[in-house]
């Protein structure tokens, strides 16, 4: 390997996504070295393959639902079908125009931008390209790929992961999706927009298992009068390719037959080959072992984003990223509470969630200290103008802070910022209770959920 003894970065980072670049980003402006090396594009999984142009797809369903609905509006309009094509076009133009814009922040902040594979070669140096990258310190960011099941092969045929899923030149006529988490349920809305008969398998009890139970049926009742089939409890046997599609056996032996089938049953770390274990790199099962600074076993190397077992979030790459620059420039940094980190399913409706759920409160408070409450959206005025349901569900230490704010409706993703506040700031419901919430929103769902739970409910039965 070639050498530049001449520069030696204070920053080597191995891996341009949400945690590289926030880091590159945050390194550069405190004043760091940076090099940033990447093998594809930067922006990684979020802006090329997932958080960006899944959610495109998700408005351009919304668009689909609103054009066969809109006569209950009294806006008479034609729904003639879904133009794939186009679809793709508006989806990368607007990940075209992040992408350049992200490109144009990296060279203002002079961050040496070097394209190619990398490899860590030693604690404090990576290879690429033929050169050997210097740093005083080293940061892993390489990110994560769909998964599978054993014996189940993802072809990008019939069998395709949410990579395939997204570039996908038609829409099908039927689909079976595998998983019904955060990416099985967000594509199974997306594709029932489209006019797809989507069927959801999940081995667990119920979709979104990771949020509250409430929350899951929420969904779960949501899809159902949308049309969208799901088996729970079950889990998946195997796969089989019919004449004209794909056929599905569960545990169980119920079958379950469809034009494709969506894995969607999460996402693993890239770390394979790249020379972790090699220098002494603590791992487990692909997972890059950190603590709460984001630090491996080896002084020199820091590991952040889907690489390490925190929370799969975009959002949590970004933050991760930014206390690994601010901790090598000299900064005091707190770790991260990912309890606090807002959580949002963009399906519709959505699901969204910042804190602890209800039985996670009642597993560490006591089932005696816990108080929940549901705020019921048929009570806010503008909810019911844009015709959706759900529910604001507040999870409260008696006496004490909410713990848990939990959402399902359209747009709740845009209010979990204030959800974020609340838990973060353990705020009390009295004093959320006092803040004036704008008149007609769904923002003000919100204050009306805690003046509930602060004993002076308004526009809600006691």
């Amino acid at each position: 390997m070639a050498n530049d003894a001449s520069t030696v970065f204070d920053l080597v980072i191995l891996g341009g996504g949400s945690g590289g670049y926030a880091a590159a980003l945050r390194g550069a402006q405190l004043g760091l070295d940076v090099a940033l090396i990447e093998k594809d594009k930067v922006g990684g999984t979020c802006l090329h393959r997932g958080c960006i142009p899944t959610k495109a797809l998700l408005h351009a369903g919304e668009i689909a639902d609103q054009a066969r609905e809109s006569e209950q509006f009294g806006v008479k309009a034609t729904f003639e079908g879904i133009d794939v094509p186009a679809v793709h076009k508006y989806k990368d133009g607007v990940v075209a125009g992040l992408y350049k814009g992200l490109q144009g922040l990296i060279a203002s902040r002079k961050v040496t931008y070097i394209e190619g594979e990398g490899r860590l070669s030693s604690p404090t140096s990576v290879d690429v390209g033929g050169q050997r990258v210097q740093g005083r310190h080293v940061l892993l960011a390489t990110g994560s790929v769909p998964k599978s099941l054993p014996g189940l092969e993802i072809d990008g045929n019939r069998i395709i992961s949410s990579d395939h899923a997204l570039v996908l030149d038609r829409v099908p006529k039927s689909a079976i999706v595998l998983g019904g988490g955060v990416i099985g349920v967000e594509f199974a809305s997306a594709w029932k927009s489209f006019g797809t008969d989507v069927t959801v398998i999940e081995g667990l009890k119920h979709l979104v298992p990771v949020e509250d139970e409430n929350s899951s049926k929420l969904l779960e009742r949501a899809f159902r009068k949308r049309g969208i089939k799901f088996n729970l409890g079950t889990f998946f046997s195997k796969a089989e390719y019919t004449q004209d599609g794909v056929k599905v056996t569960l545990a169980d032996g119920k079958e379950f037959e469809a034009e494709v089938l969506l894995v969607a049953v999460g996402r693993g770390p890239v770390s394979a080959g790249l020379g972790y274990e090699e220098q002494g790199v603590a791992m487990d099962r692909g997972y890059v072992l950190v603590d709460e600074y984001m630090r491996t076993n080896v002084p020199t190397i820091s590991a952040v984003g889907d690489l390490v077992p925190t929370l799969q979030l975009a959002h949590v790459g970004f933050a991760e990223g930014m206390l690994v620059a601010e901790r090598l420039a000299g900064l005091k940094v707190v770790p991260i509470d990912y309890d606090g980190v807002p959580r949002v399913t963009y399906c519709h409706p959505e699901v969204a969630s910042v804190g602890i759920t209800e039985a996670k409160a009642k597993e560490i408070y006591g089932a005696d200290k816990v108080v929940a409450l549901k705020y019921n959206l048929a009570g806010n005025g503008k909810s019911k103008i844009l015709n959706t349901t759900g529910e604001i569900k507040l999870v409260q230490v008696k006496d004490g802070a909410v713990v848990g704010v939990h959402m399902v409706g359209d747009r709740m993703g845009e209010q979990v910022g204030e959800a974020q506040l609340i838990y973060n700031w353990e705020a009390l419901p009295a004093e959320v209770a006092q803040l004036i919430h704008a008149h007609p929103t769904q923002n003000e769902a919100m204050g009306e959920a805690h003046l509930a739970l602060a004993g002076k409910p308004l526009h809600s039965h006691d």
